[in-house]
């Protein structure tokens, strides 16, 4: 589509006007290209308009008709208005009925032309006479707009305070009709003729007013080949940009690493353990990355318990003995703190008692690594990383803060990275000369998500597990079984193992009916009279969560009570049971990722599903698939199905366009396809000179997020 109509606002076309642009805007459409792609989110096949006199009982039916009667009615008992038309066709009558919608008497007139489409029911007091309950309608005039409306299948937008459902459709008719007479198609012709791809005129006509045989159930799918067509363009432009990003930084200078120096050697050599195999294969996929001359970016993606760490950690420290700064970045103050101390056993236990000093620095806190500073001044710290006098610093967002400078940053870690997206990405490269990027992520993504989110990022993916990690057995218990759950975790104490017990909240309100992590330690500790029991919760202050986790770690609490704090990075060999309370209300990620606490150690493990019923179908379909298996990858694919896309994520990747047609599952096949279409294409035509149409069309797509051509 030209750029110049592209950006047209819709109130310049004719009849349309300021008061009906200003309307349209509310349903984000301000630009002829807007409306183009604001497609129905329905479709109903008018074509097929049922004669009442064939109808069955609990049939989905389109009737067209006139109407006979009006009335309105009110029930002696239970005081319910009904509102009732008697619509006739050629053949019978039938009735339509709304219930406790008295307004609707205004909307009608006798004789007028109605399309109504519903589900037939039996009158309960009259069987043999069918009617429709709270069926959808549309008052039709004849003519033209009869053409619009009804004997095709019929488009159903989504509509805002102003614009009617028929209104809406007129305005859409008017709109595509001036769109389509000035369309261009950006697509490379070869590539739309070998996968028989419709045009994108005769696309966006048919989605918007389909015409000819076409399957209706396809259509309300998001299957057709229409459909198709405007899903591999939006996918085919973001692959184009993904691959753009990384061949640029192919071509961008980066650090040539050395291997084999001090530190790194003195870490290989003195871990108390072997690597994995899969641990080695990454690691030295890693290490080939940052040999070569290109910057590094690189996404390590592995299960629960995989140990992403001990693979990240030589990199880290293979910089360091290259004379650079290294950053690691974690999404939460919690995580930071963990990633902190875990990395100071770590080299502890390597033999690492000095020489090395690190630092965590949060939004509220900076530590060094040094028993001759420990905690110091957020400004002090900075001024020291912006120096050089520290090597390695760990910390959340406010690493990409502009108050944090680095001297020479060469190495970039970022934890949990579907946190984070491209923009972030970019901000953290802009802190050192093009450094490397190692990204990690405890959240196994299905390979069709990881193609979308990390398509400008090489991928590996450590697919064992440490052989010290035992098989956790996963329990459903209902709430009316609680007995059983205290007397399990009364089994583990005596037996000498360690509980967490996880809540879904710190503290219970009126407006919740959730039992939370401070009632539930109130409970224990009546319950457990003898034992010591210790609470974990994000507001608490952070000596009072460091004192907690210590206290848990050392054995001197044995129960410990928390929040989803301890999703992730929390590592206690010795607790062996986990009761997450209220297990219906997470995730099916999350739930994987508190289940991961657990199985750390030689004693067996497992976790208990405390739910509360009644359980809702997806609620079900969740605890049996936690039970069925521990398999992070399958877990995460049911989680997708189950969630979407956009809901697994959580908040929008920052700096990734939006897929408006596209569904990165459903159209999987059509991810692949365009992704090794933009590979070839770019590989043979960067710049794409060939193809002013898709250049301009890629850029209109990737604007506001990242400038894939200079100049």
């Amino acid at each position: 589509m030209a750029d110049r109509l592209a950006n047209a606002g819709v109130q310049f076309v004719k009849g349309i006007g300021p008061r009906r642009a200003t309307l349209l805007q509310k349903l984000g459409i301000d630009s002829l290209k807007d409306a183009a792609y604001y497609l129905p989110f329905r479709y109903e096949d008018r074509k097929n308009i049922k004669k009442i006199d064939t109808l069955r009982p609990d049939s989905g039916v389109t009737l067209s008709g006139k109407i006979l009667s009006i009335n309105s009615i009110k029930t002696p008992k239970s005081r319910t208005s009904i509102f009732e038309l008697t619509i006739s066709d050629s053949s019978s009558a039938i009735k339509a009925k709304w219930f406790n919608q008295p307004f609707m008497k205004k909307l009608f007139k006798k004789g007028q032309n109605i399309v109504i489409t519903g589900t037939t029911k039996l009158n309960p007091y009259s069987p043999a006479m069918l009617e429709l309950h709270n069926p959808e309608f549309e008052l039709i005039d004849t003519g033209k707009d009869e053409l619009i409306h009804t004997s095709r299948i019929t488009p159903i937008y989504r509509t805002t305070s102003g614009l009617g459902v028929k209104l809406l459709r007129n305005i859409m008719f008017t709109l595509i009709e001036r769109i389509v007479a000035h369309m261009h198609d950006p697509v490379p012709h070869e590539i739309i003729d070998y996968y028989k791809l419709p045009g994108l005129k005769e696309s966006i006509c048919n989605l918007h007013f389909p015409e000819g045989e076409i399957d209706v159930n396809k259509l309300n799918n998001g299957t057709s080949i229409y459909h198709n067509r405007l899903s591999f363009d939006e996918l085919f432009y973001l692959e184009l940009g993904l691959t753009k990003i990384k061949d640029n930084r192919t071509l961008d200078r980066g650090i040539s690493f050395v291997e084999g120096g001090k530190y790194f050697s003195k870490l290989m050599r003195g871990l108390p353990f072997s690597l994995t195999n899969s641990q080695k294969r990454v690691l030295n996929e890693i290490l080939k990355d940052m040999k070569s001359s290109a910057p590094m970016h690189r996404l390590i993606q592995g299960d629960v318990g995989s140990g992403k760490t001990i693979v990240a950690l030589p990199a880290i420290l293979n910089a360091i003995d290259n004379g650079r700064q290294t950053a690691l970045m974690a999404p939460t103050e919690l995580l930071a703190e963990q990633h902190f101390y875990n990395i100071k056993d770590i080299l502890k236990g390597a033999g690492f008692d000095e020489g090395m000093e690190f630092c965590l620095l949060t939004g509220k806190r900076a530590e060094i690594n040094s028993d001759s500073q420990g905690v110091v001044s957020i400004p002090d710290l900075k001024q020291s990383i912006s120096k050089g006098g520290i090597m390695f610093t760990i910390g959340t967002h406010s690493l990409i803060q502009e108050s944090v400078t680095f001297s020479n940053l060469g190495l970039i870690v970022i934890d949990e990275q579907h946190r984070f997206g491209v923009m972030q990405r970019a901000e953290l490269r802009q802190k050192g000369a093009n450094p490397d990027v190692l990204v990690m992520t405890a959240t196994p993504i299905p390979r069709t998500l990881a193609m979308t989110l990390y398509g400008d990022l090489h991928y590996s993916v450590i697919d064992e597990l440490p052989p010290n990690r035992t098989p956790v057995e996963t329990i459903i218990v209902n709430d009316t079984q609680k007995k059983s759950v205290y007397d399990e975790i009364g089994k583990e104490i005596l037996s000498g193992g360690q509980v967490y017990v996880v809540y879904p909240a710190i503290d219970e309100n009126e407006e919740s009916s959730l039992h939370s992590a401070l009632k539930g330690k109130e409970g224990l500790e009546r319950m457990f009279t003898n034992v010591k029991i210790g609470l974990l919760h994000g507001k608490m202050k952070t000596a009072e969560r460091e004192e907690a986790m210590e206290d848990f770690k050392s054995r001197k609490t044995t129960i410990l009570v928390s929040t989803t704090v301890i999703e992730v990075g929390i590592d206690v060999p010795e607790a062996s049971l986990m009761i997450i309370v209220h297990a219906e209300r997470f995730g099916l990620s999350q739930l994987h990722q508190l289940r991961g606490r657990v199985g750390r150690g030689v004693r067996k493990s497992r976790c208990i599903l405390l739910a509360y019923t009644p359980l809702n179908e997806i609620a079900e379909r969740r605890l049996s698939i936690m039970a069925e298996t521990s398999d992070g990858f399958r877990i995460s694919e049911e989680d997708l199905n189950i969630r979407g896309p956009g809901e697994f994520l959580g908040a929008r990747q920052s700096g990734m366009p939006d897929l408006k047609t596209a569904h990165i599952i459903r159209d999987s096949k059509w991810l692949e396809i365009a992704k090794s279409e933009a590979e070839r294409i770019l590989s043979k035509d960067p710049d794409l000179k060939s193809y002013p149409l898709l250049k301009e069309e890629l850029n209109n797509f990737w604007r506001g997020s990242i400038e894939l051509f200079h100049g």
